[in-house]
């Protein structure tokens, strides 16, 4: 049994893969874009590629498997990905066999949230916690539950898709083919579709004149107190506070942990959620669970990824 394994997290943004030991420590790290676009074998020469560069750079180890977390929901029967909103390409990819194939080598795949969540609870902020929730709001919004002490997955693999609760009966389209989810108000994407909208109401604000918004133009407004950028970060902290609040009355986790890149916002959007957790959820749960900023940062997936596959490989 090798103490060593290869670790990736596959985002819709970025793709990014370390070697990882049994105590959690990252050897060697390589990142390289997501490319829109792409076709599902293509994605997979990327991540095929990406793994051979962590061989060649650690080859004086033994790596025993892979682990690879996704943003899609999986078949783990089949090793089939079902659905990926954020990456269509991905749907009815046989990842897990071609990477076995290729590196010659066992390989176990989890839903990126999921992974995300069992890194946080490995060596991050929920460490030591039985029942956590872990929200990490990037390109969508991702959700990973750990109940006693465990990933939970549900029968057919999609628990935990926190991004699809219905916020809003008739809001926006959604990639899942419904609308008005939570993800479509407090994702990095909504946040600039959000600023967008809101451009001709606020004709002052220091985005009007941005050709190209992005999530980091509204969160630098919004630090220096731009009205527009601040609504945007009102109405996320308002909707993401509705779906928490249904999640506390649900499981009554002990803590919630929130990241991602559009989590750098925290400051302008949490109290918001607090308050609408504080006025929906019943008040024993609210009042009891903690809200609190993921710790491992990019890492929390890779690190997920690869607990999971020296778990599994045991």
């Amino acid at each position: 049994m090798s103490d060593t394994v290869i670790a990736a997290d596959l985002g819709g943004t970025n793709l990014r893969m370390a070697v990882v030991t049994r105590d959690g420590e990252l050897l060697h790290r390589t990142r390289r874009d997501t490319r829109r676009g792409a076709t599902g074998v293509e994605i997979f020469e990327d991540i095929a590629k990406a793994a051979a560069e962590c061989l060649a750079e650690t080859r004086e180890l033994e790596i025993g498997s892979f682990g690879i977390a996704v943003p899609a929901t999986i078949d783990f029967t089949a090793g089939v990905l079902k659905s990926s909103p954020n990456l269509p390409a991905l749907d009815g990819l046989h990842l897990p066999k071609l990477l076995s194939d290729r590196l010659g080598m066992k390989v176990f795949l989890d839903n990126d949230a999921t992974a995300a969540a069992v890194g946080e609870c490995w060596m991050g902020a929920t460490k030591g916690a039985k029942n956590s929730i872990c929200i990490t709001l990037g390109t969508g919004v991702g959700g990973g539950l750990i109940l006693n002490g465990e990933p939970y997955r549900g029968v057919d693999g999609t628990a935990g898709e926190i991004g699809h609760i219905g916020v809003e009966r008739e809001g926006h389209p959604c990639g899942c083919g419904s609308r008005g989810c939570v993800e479509q108000y407090a994702s990095a994407t909504a946040i600039v579709r959000m600023a967008q909208e809101l451009i001709e109401t606020y004709p002052e604000s220091s985005l009007a004149p941005v050709t190209s918004i992005s999530a980091a133009d509204v969160f630098r407004a919004g630090s220096e107190g731009d009205a527009l950028a601040l609504k945007v970060f009102d109405t996320m902290g308002l909707y993401l506070g509705v779906a928490l609040a249904d999640l506390v009355n649900i499981l009554n986790p002990e803590i919630i942990v929130i990241g991602g890149g559009a989590a750098g916002a925290w400051d302008l959007f949490i109290e918001r959620t607090r308050e609408e957790i504080r006025r929906r959820a019943f008040r024993e749960p609210a009042e009891r669970v903690m809200l609190v900023r993921a710790k491992l940062g990019d890492d929390a997936g890779i690190l997920g990824a690869a607990r999971l596959a020296l778990s599994a490989a045991k």
